[in-house]
């Protein structure tokens, strides 16, 4: 397109044959060049400016009707990092620079002010104990009696459905199927490990293929009712995934000497885990909450933007628990754990450019040797991020500075619009 003009010439065309916004592409045969236009009929519709969300270097002919539909452009988001941070883990192990994108003033701070505490102290211990990403079809039955029959069914058959299920997938493998009957309904929820993906479009079409092979082998009347059946359970806080896990189930711990609780936080150990005890567990106990932790989503959501995660399983991701000790010699002895942490380094939004770059800087980009690595990696990293935050705001809440940290970053808020 060689001008402004010959662009409104083409728009033009396009308004009066009534062509929608998401059949541009159809009709200019560039998704590049359909991005800019549907941003163009935005701008003159609405008398607005869309310069910024049209200032990106992703390129939408690798993107567009793969990440996502009817594009007119990015938005960006401040990134920064947070670090060093020492993590011990099983597959993590070294001092990490952690990217975060965030817009809440006082975040990255606070994190790196908890990174520096645990670097100090040796570093973060992590473990990630379970690696299973679901999915749950659901079933009817004539009766609870055939509901019955069709689980053990289910269970005889278990190789021939694995076998369904893994032939749609180079990487996933079905490790279980755990039935779940309500009067004449069956949920089997389909337990997958899926390499270095978060996993769940590779389960979500194993898991067709594989209620395919039941609806035409199973002897009796079943009826598929939905392939995702709200067992799994994703991007909704559940009990189940706080119990069972869904994607990785990781621990990190630190040993803070008190020299180390003064020296950067100036506070005790008897403090911060009071804090703990009060605010985490029984106010979240009180308020009927299905966690028990101080700020786990912030950070999540922070790394999850940055890396190219799926941002809305940050609901179900950020469930866990914050556990404190006092030991000897005012030491303080914490732990996260995240029993639903939903992360991958290959597919979806990792394949971006800046997000590819974010994963780079843990040395976590694409698939690990041998696959699966870089999501547990990952996960260790996230683990030990989520510890840092913690220990940060629970030492901060104990010193009474939480307001004054925000307050310091809305002045600072309100000298920039002042500038602007």
């Amino acid at each position: 397109m060689s001008s402004g003009k010959d662009l409104d010439a083409v728009l033009e065309q396009l308004e009066k044959e009534g062509v929608p916004l998401h059949r541009f592409v159809e009709r200019v045969g560039n998704k590049n060049l359909a991005v800019l236009l549907r941003r163009r009929f935005l701008e003159r519709k609405l008398g607005v400016s869309l310069s910024s969300v049209g200032s990106t270097i992703i390129d939408f002919e690798e993107v567009e009707g793969r990440n996502i539909e009817n594009a007119i452009g990015a938005t960006q988001i401040p990134l920064a990092v947070v670090g060093p941070l020492r993590v011990e883990g099983e597959y993590a192990r070294g001092d990490f620079y952690v990217p975060m994108a965030t817009t809440e003033g006082a975040l990255v701070a606070g994190v790196n002010r908890g990174a520096k505490a645990i670097t100090l102290s040796g570093g973060a211990r992590c473990r990630v104990v379970r690696d299973g990403m679901t999915r749950a079809p659901l079933f009817r039955l004539p009766s609870v009696a055939d509901a019955v029959e069709f689980v053990r069914w289910v269970e005889t058959s278990f190789s021939e459905i694995k076998k369904a299920a893994e032939s749609t997938t180079r990487f996933g493998k079905l490790v279980r199927v755990e039935p779940y009957i309500m009067g004449n309904l069956v949920w089997l929820r389909f337990v997958y490990t899926t390499g270095d993906a978060m996993g769940m479009n590779m389960a979500t079409i194993a898991t067709d293929a594989a209620c395919r092979y039941i609806l035409e082998k199973y002897p009796g009347s079943v009826t598929l009712v939905a392939l995702s059946g709200n067992m799994c359970v994703d991007k909704k806080p559940a009990h189940i995934n706080a119990l069972l896990g869904r994607g990785k189930t990781v621990i990190a711990e630190a040993l803070i000497p008190s020299h180390v609780l003064e020296k950067v936080f100036r506070a005790r150990a008897e403090d911060i885990h009071r804090v703990n005890v009060e605010k985490n567990l029984l106010g979240s106990s009180y308020a009927g909450s299905l966690s028990f932790n101080a700020h786990f989503a912030n950070i999540i959501a922070a790394i999850f933007i940055a890396t190219g995660q799926d941002v809305a399983q940050v609901v179900e991701s950020s469930m866990g628990w914050t556990s404190t000790e006092v030991r000897d010699s005012g030491s303080l002895y914490i732990a996260v754990t995240l029993p639903s942490l939903e992360v991958g380094t290959v597919g979806g939004g990792t394949q971006l450019p800046t997000q590819r770059e974010a994963l780079s800087i843990m040395g976590v980009a694409g698939s690990g040797n041998p696959p699966g690595t870089n999501a547990r990696k990952l996960a260790e990293i996230i683990a030990a991020t989520v510890l840092a935050g913690e220990l940060n705001l629970l030492a901060a809440l104990a010193r009474n500075e939480l307001a004054s940290a925000h307050a310091k970053a809305r002045r600072g808020e309100l000298a920039a619009s002042r500038r602007g």
